[in-house]
């Protein structure tokens, strides 16, 4: 059962990581009126967080470019997930930003408790 529920935990940490893409994407292209601005902010803005991820956190920092443990891979992961939350709270978005949180606060914890960081 345990092992089901690790599982699980790792199915949500990836939805989430996926999350972050769709929010920030979404931030973007809500942005402006002017399509020149939704384009470059709606595809730069999840750009620039790929291209974070890829570098620092990709796979657990197992296949980053520059693995990052200890409270170093801690601020990456707030910074990137809260990234999430904050793009959707900056598009008008002030419920499903909280669950988005929410959902990251309580993996990130159960990742933690069951040695999975």
């Amino acid at each position: 059962m345990l092992t089901i529920a690790k599982g699980a935990n790792m199915a949500l940490m990836f939805l989430l990581e996926l999350g972050v893409l769709v929010s920030v994407a979404y931030w973007g292209f809500t942005l402006s009126p002017n399509w020149a601005v939704k384009l470059l902010a709606g595809l730069g803005g999840p750009a620039l967080f790929v291209a974070a991820w890829t570098l620092f956190g990709a796979g657990g920092g197992a296949n980053a470019t520059f693995p990052l443990t200890g409270l170093a891979r801690a601020a990456l992961e707030i910074i990137w997930f809260g990234g999430g939350a904050v793009a959707l709270y900056a598009a008008g978005q002030a419920v499903p930003a909280a669950v988005f949180a929410a959902l990251f606060i309580v993996n990130a914890v159960l990742r933690i408790f069951w040695n999975e960081v």
